[in-house]
């Protein structure tokens, strides 16, 4: 049969051209979802029994809290050393003197001391110094020598106890100030403009340097949106809890911060929301997969674009992270709150089957299996590939 030259594939009949012309390759979207919360959607889902008396798991998360909280005398000696640290960087930055190997631009607090976070028995205060010099290995290295003559000198009419003593280490980020008692972690970094100047042999890491100045956009964030006495709490119990449950682990305090913050101030009242519900809604969010691959997550409020933080982990550390929370999310709903915050037993739970007011409780196993067909390194040709693909579109699309 013979076709005339004009019908070609997508022509109508007649030989006329669909409207629009020849359709574009189809191309697949990342479209995110949202995981379900019942809080949110408490409207839709009316309760249709009485309220639980929770006020045991309130009593043990304010007691966990009171006990995860460092001491007075940890306060004290962290405070002090932040103190005179901070005034000799200070002192730096308007009167540097003969000092000229390196000049600072400014000196900010960040870290969990900053925010009130910080967990007893880790003594570690974070001070991210900028600087309006490239950050050469030598002028680190000078000015933590600087540092710690003038540390000596401000305190030479002071009468010290060994514990008093000041030892500088440096190290990749910069240097420590240390005693017995506390540490003052100085980061270094540069300003932004100064970044695409790094050569790797001479200056400190550039992956350093961006970490160090998103670590004072954090705390700018943390002190402007989470400064409620509740956040506080729920951030301490959850560093608790990823110490403890190495499924967790790969959570950061930078996500813990947000995660906090969602759940105890995103609800229809705006409100926060007592202890007791936040901590039972975050391993609600967490089961529904909110750390999944596919899901909207929650964006980091503090980058341009939308980059979602919880894209930092591995696919076998989301899984791990999603099954895990299942497992003490079951735990938590039959009363085992004791076991999940380490007031009782061992975190033997997410492993072992356990018993719990007559129900028994399995733990899950891993969904997600890696692909052994596949070189290392190769990319994968699943959801997640395609939603970091638009993610890094967005980010450039939001770059100044």
């Amino acid at each position: 049969m013979h076709f005339p030259r004009n019908m070609v594939r997508g022509s109508l009949r007649g030989g006329r051209p669909m409207r629009g012309g020849i359709r574009p390759p189809f191309k697949k979207t990342f479209v995110p979802r949202h995981p379900f919360d019942l809080t949110l959607a408490e409207v839709f889902f009316p309760k249709v029994a009485p309220a639980l008396d929770d006020s045991a798991l309130t009593a043990a998360l304010l007691k966990r809290n009171q006990d995860l909280s460092p001491t007075a005398s940890e306060q004290t000696a962290i405070g002090n050393l932040v103190t005179k640290v901070q005034a000799v960087l200070d002192n730096l930055v308007v009167a540097p003197g003969d000092f000229n190997t390196c000049q600072l631009e400014e000196v900010r607090q960040v870290g969990s001391f900053k925010k009130g976070t910080i967990l007893t028995g880790n003594n570690v205060a974070d001070i991210v110094v900028i600087l309006k010099t490239l950050p050469t290995k030598e002028a680190v290295e000078a000015l933590s020598k600087k540092v710690e003559a003038d540390l000596k000198t401000s305190m030479k009419t002071e009468v010290l106890t060994k514990g008093d003593q000041h030892t500088i280490q440096t190290h990749l980020r910069g240097f420590d100030v240390s005693t017995v008692q506390a540490k003052v972690r100085i980061m270094i970094a540069t300003l932004p403009q100064n970044l695409r100047k790094l050569e790797a042999d001479i200056h400190m890491d550039h992956k350093l340097m961006q970490n160090h100045l998103a670590a004072i956009r954090h705390t700018r964030w943390f002190e402007e949106n989470a400064h409620h006495s509740s956040i506080k709490v729920l951030i301490r119990i959850l560093k608790d809890l990823t110490k403890r449950f190495e499924a967790f682990s790969p959570l950061s305090a930078w996500m813990l911060d947000l995660i906090a913050h969602l759940a105890i101030m995103n609800n229809p009242s705006r409100q926060a929301l007592p202890i007791n519900l936040a901590f039972r809604r975050v391993f609600q969010l967490l089961s529904a997969g909110l750390f999944l691959p596919g899901s909207a997550g929650i964006t980091d409020p503090t980058e341009p674009g939308h980059i979602r933080v919880h894209t930092a982990m591995t696919l076998e550390q989301q899984d791990l992270c999603c099954y895990t929370a299942q497992t003490l999310l079951r735990v938590l709903t039959h009363g085992g709150y004791k076991h999940i915050l380490g007031m009782e037993g061992n975190t033997s739970i997410v492993r072992e089957m356990s018993v719990w007011n007559g129900v028994c409780v399995s733990p899950l196993t891993a969904v997600y299996e890696k692909p052994t067909d596949k070189k290392e390194g190769d990319l994968e040709e699943d959801i997640e590939m395609i939603e970091n693909e638009n993610e890094e579109e967005g980010s450039e699309d939001g770059a100044e």
